[in-house]
């Protein structure tokens, strides 16, 4: 409680705060969404199994509206990277000088995610565990990857679109919407690779909104300052965000409409999770229904932001912020493996219950099995929250450029990070992997990991 108490009390005033309770409250939703829509069985093998409840309860599809706040977590990423960017900037420090210093809290926890995995795979094949088994568990903890993934794909295209977002501001989000419905008209016209450009197109528009709500910070915090000149404004404003109260109930009454529109009489499925049979994903890429649905969230998040900031400037609230955001990627790369661990020590003991989904007994089972989970995600954290809570941060009084070379392996060990986590993602769940994940990915991400840790360690002599 120490520790928490003075990082509350030298959180600078200038600090967003909101953007920090809405990146913990959009990983506990996941968190909690996925835990409560899960569905144990046993397979043809008298294996347990799980799945997705929502193809069974489609009253629950509005539902989904709500459960779904990916998109926030980009915005609240654009925000944060936009600051991080300008900050490290201001010190000296160039793009890909910053990119390695952002790397350090996200491939961490991650590392250790995928080697514990790996060593448990390697320990049950070599009881004579079968590889596809092995590979169906592995992939099961590891779906939280698909989206960090797509994160970390964002993350380094940060200096080029926020130096386009300085030229032509809310355009760019705008053009990347266009693109967003021309490969959905894509998709449905049965040209399923057309649309996968919404990958890219979908997540960076929402990042784009967050480099536009840190430039209407910055112009607010400006006019609090005496004398603050406002030369140029006038151009700046097709940048900022319209964090307004009108501003904030169009978008929330607009974006409503029209995805009622687009899911009604439209072609997009109402769930914006993915439902087997659906005639359109939302969420994979990222629709212009979603779209929609978040410029409602946004709207709604704007209306909340005064009052839910006065609250935050409280000590107590404010530490329990933190205090979650220490440890929230570990939470959210965690959860899932939790789950396994509960389904197997139940069925070990023969008290793992398979109830229907959609009968009394699975929604009278929702309590103590959310209870469970949450006591060994619990444990799963105070194992290996230390590892993203105590990330050594760099020297952030000055920041040195950075040479070519330095330059390409910082790409390079960041590029076979990515790539890795996506090719664990397109493997199949039934691969008969040994170590549960493919050989050359892990291999290409410990490799890509390693040369970014070991650059964090050789700093870049001062010139």
């Amino acid at each position: 409680m120490g520790r928490l108490r003075q990082l509350a009390d030298r959180t600078p005033p200038e600090r967003e705060r909101y953007l920090d309770l809405l990146r913990a409250l959009a990983i506990v939703m996941v968190v909690l969404g996925h835990w409560t829509v899960t569905v144990i069985g046993y397979d043809a093998t008298g294996a347990p199994d799980g799945h997705s409840a929502l193809a069974e309860l489609p009253w629950a599809y509005p539902l989904t509206w709500l459960a779904q706040v990916m998109p926030v977590f980009f915005l609240v990423g654009g925000y944060a990277n936009a600051a991080s960017l300008h900050s490290f900037r201001a010190r000296g420090g160039d793009g890909a000088g910053w990119l390695l210093d952002r790397s350090v809290r996200l491939v961490r926890p991650t590392t250790v995610l995928l080697v514990v995995l790996a060593v448990g795979a390697a320990g049950s094949a070599l009881v004579g565990a079968e590889a596809t088994r092995v590979r169906t568990v592995v992939w099961f903890a590891t779906i939280p990857l698909w989206f960090l993934a797509a994160y970390l794909a964002v993350v380094p295209l940060t200096p080029p679109m926020y130096a386009l977002h300085r030229r032509l501001g809310l355009a760019v989000p705008l053009l990347l919407v266009l693109l967003v419905a021309a490969g959905d008209l894509a998709r449905l016209a049965g040209h399923e690779r057309l649309g996968l450009g919404g990958y890219a197109f979908g997540w960076l528009a929402v990042h784009q909104l967050g480099f536009a709500w840190y430039d209407a910070r910055q112009r607010a915090d400006a006019a609090r300052r005496p004398g603050e000149d406002r030369a140029g404004d006038a151009g700046a404003r097709c940048r900022r965000l319209p964090t307004g109260r009108p501003a904030a109930l169009g978008l929330l009454v607009g974006g409503l409409a029209a995805t009622v529109l687009l899911t009604g009489p439209g072609p997009y499925p109402v769930s914006m999770l993915n439902v087997p049979g659906q005639r359109l994903d939302n969420a994979s890429p990222p629709s212009l229904a979603l779209l929609t649905l978040f410029a409602a969230q946004l709207g709604l998040i704007l209306l909340l932001r005064d009052p839910v900031e006065r609250w935050l400037h409280r000590r107590r609230p404010w530490q329990a912020v933190i205090a979650v955001n220490s440890v929230v990627l570990t939470v959210f790369l965690w959860h899932l493996t939790a789950v396994l661990l509960l389904v197997g020590a139940l069925d070990a003991v023969g008290l793992l219950p398979t109830p229907q989904a959609g009968s009394a007994a699975w929604y009278a089972w929702r309590v103590p099995w959310l209870l469970m989970l949450a006591a060994v995600l619990a444990v799963l954290v105070a194992a290996f929250g230390r590892v993203e809570a105590r990330t050594v941060r760099r020297d952030r009084t000055t920041a040195e450029p950075t040479s070519p070379v330095r330059g390409v392996l910082i790409v390079a060990g960041y590029a076979a990070v990515v790539a890795a986590l996506v090719v664990n993602s397109q493997t199949p769940k039934a691969a008969p992997e040994p170590l549960g994940l493919p050989v050359a990915a892990l291999v290409t991400y410990l490799a890509g990991a390693g040369l970014l840790r070991l650059l964090t360690w050789i700093r870049p002599s001062p010139r």
